[in-house]
């Protein structure tokens, strides 16, 4: 971003980016979402700037697209989680290509993941592969609800 006189003004923080939709068929309050990406930029050293929320409607990216013309003053965005951008392979390569293209990065503080450069495309890409897969297949179900059976039972009598 250029000021009038065309010297660039510094970037300043990260967007939170959350969500009113579910994620992973998990609905997650928006206020919970604030406290992760906040907690994580602390832990980061990160500069938060407040979140902008997504619209519930499916498949709506409008939120988003308003961050990413912000990106020239922006260092970058704090989603909430990896499973909240564009379900589709090609949006999602659209989305990565247009915030380094921008000069941007984009963190997942639920997943701990950042986006810097190409070579993270490739982990962010693996990582919704193995998500699909364990949606696709008859595990799906028992591999989300593993929490259930994973804590040890209470001392027995």
């Amino acid at each position: 971003m250029s000021n009038p006189d065309g010297i660039p003004q510094p970037r300043h923080g990260l967007r939170g980016y959350i969500t009113a939709r579910p994620i992973l068929g998990n609905r997650v309050p928006q206020h919970v979402q604030n406290l992760v990406i906040r907690d994580y930029a602390q832990r980061h050293g990160l500069t938060f700037k407040l979140s902008a929320t997504e619209y519930a409607m499916p498949h709506c990216f409008m939120i988003l697209e308003g961050v990413l013309q912000e990106l020239p003053g922006l260092e970058g965005i704090i989603a909430y989680s990896l499973f909240m951008l564009p379900p589709r392979a090609r949006e999602r390569r659209a989305l990565y290509r247009r915030i380094l293209d921008g000069g941007g990065v984009l963190h997942c503080a639920v997943e701990g993941l950042v986006l810097r450069g190409e070579a993270d495309i490739g982990r962010f890409e693996d990582i919704w592969l193995v998500q699909q897969a364990i949606d696709r297949s008859s595990a799906g179900p028992a591999v989300r609800d593993w929490h259930r059976n994973a804590a040890p039972a209470g001392p027995q009598l």
